[in-house]
């Protein structure tokens, strides 16, 4: 009983300090609220690139919001990549309507490359601007999102900035699920440290990657990456790499996205990159299972089989948990009864990367949007591991 005594202990401690570290960092990171719009009357240029792959029944609203953003030297161009549902006839209708708005077609994926890195790649060649900004084609922006955004970069000489985007999903355990992924990443990358030159940590967000042209081209763009199923974060882990300046912005409210529509697309939108997050490393998937059993599952067991302090401590351990969750649905307006979910999102987190490790494995590498991608490429092509 002493071992689990000091178990729990060991638990309680850690899990107040990485709480205490992650509240701590936040409060340093930048509301992008809190940035005026930029007040130039000739800002710089910035190229928008959307990559569409069969995204037809999404496009149409999200492209809207960027056409609406209020930014006066503004580039909108959309991959079209291999889509074989109606996102071709959906881009010619905007276009008819808004003749400015860029198309760029991609029929074939050359080898060596992953579709929506060469997307974005392609996209690049064919702008103009001083700012290229990476986005995905569900992003809904409100009008003064990229305003404030230049603001910022320019007041702070800023090359690569990103913004967390807020959720949209319905339902209380897709919403605790997307939030506990969130958790993790915020404590796996530590944004808040992303604007420390002396730091080696980064973070990219696919649904707001705002880059220099310059700096881009200076590592090559995507190619520097060209077969990792991770490109935001690789595009910000090479900058970080080669000095270049970076932060990251809280943007709920300016940034948002419908992630995932249900528990099953979300899992099954996982299965591709989850285990190129573990660098495709047994050994790395088998530790993080390990951690997640002990800090949040094992709390929750232990409170039946355990008594006296010990079972105070491991309880303490599980409000905790359940708290945090608490404290960002009511400051996200969703219901807090939804924090129960946290209970079991572990076992489905587990799931995921047990689901996607094996999947990977069996199959030799990854599908995704109708293309395999072997498990040597994928290897082959890191310029370093996610670190």
């Amino acid at each position: 009983m002493m071992l689990l005594f000091w178990l729990a202990l060991v638990i309680l401690l850690l899990l107040i300090a990485t709480s205490l570290e992650v509240v701590w960092g936040m409060r340093k990171m930048t509301n992008l609220k809190d940035v005026p719009p930029i007040q130039q009357t000739d800002p710089p240029s910035v190229s928008i690139i959307i990559p569409a792959c069969n995204e037809a029944s999404s496009i149409k609203p999200a492209l809207q919001s960027i056409i609406e953003l209020d930014y006066a030297n503004l580039e909108i161009i959309v991959v079209n990549d291999r889509s074989t549902d109606h996102t071709a006839a959906v881009l010619q209708g905007m276009q008819n309507k808004y003749p400015n708005l860029i198309l760029h077609n991609i029929t074939e994926l050359p080898k060596g490359w992953i579709g929506k890195s060469y997307a974005l790649y392609s996209g690049t060649e064919q702008a103009q601007g001083d700012y290229f900004l990476f986005t995905d084609a569900d992003i809904m922006m409100e009008k003064t999102t990229l305003a404030r955004a230049m603001s910022h970069v320019i007041d702070n000489n800023i090359d690569h900035m990103s913004i967390l985007f807020g959720s949209t999903a319905e339902g209380g355990l897709l919403n605790t699920l997307i939030l506990e992924v969130g958790g993790c990443l915020m404590l796996l990358f530590k944004p808040w440290k992303a604007k420390d030159k002396s730091s080696s940590k980064y973070m990219g967000v696919g649904a707001f990657n705002l880059v220099k042209s310059s700096a881009y081209e200076e590592i090559g763009g995507h190619s520097a990456f060209a077969m990792h199923p991770i490109d935001d974060i690789m595009l910000a882990k090479v900058l970080k790499q080669r000095g270049f300046t970076q932060d990251v912005l809280l943007g709920q409210g300016f940034v948002q996205v419908k992630w995932y529509t249900s528990v099953r697309e979300f899992i099954n939108g996982l299965m591709k990159n989850t285990f190129a997050l573990y660098q495709f490393r047994v050994m790395k998937v088998l530790l993080s299972v390990l951690l997640i059993l002990m800090f949040n599952v094992l709390p929750l067991w232990a409170c039946y089989f355990t008594s006296g302090i010990t079972r105070v401590l491991f309880g303490t351990a599980v409000a905790i948990r359940v708290l945090s969750f608490v404290i960002v649905f009511l400051k996200s307006n969703m219901s807090p009864w939804y924090s129960l979910w946290s209970l079991v999102t572990p076992y489905i987190n587990i799931y995921i990367i047990a689901r996607a490790t094996i999947t990977t494995i069996l199959n030799n590498g990854i599908s995704w949007r109708g293309t395999h991608y072997s498990l040597d490429e994928l290897k082959a092509s890191y310029t370093k591991d996610v670190s």
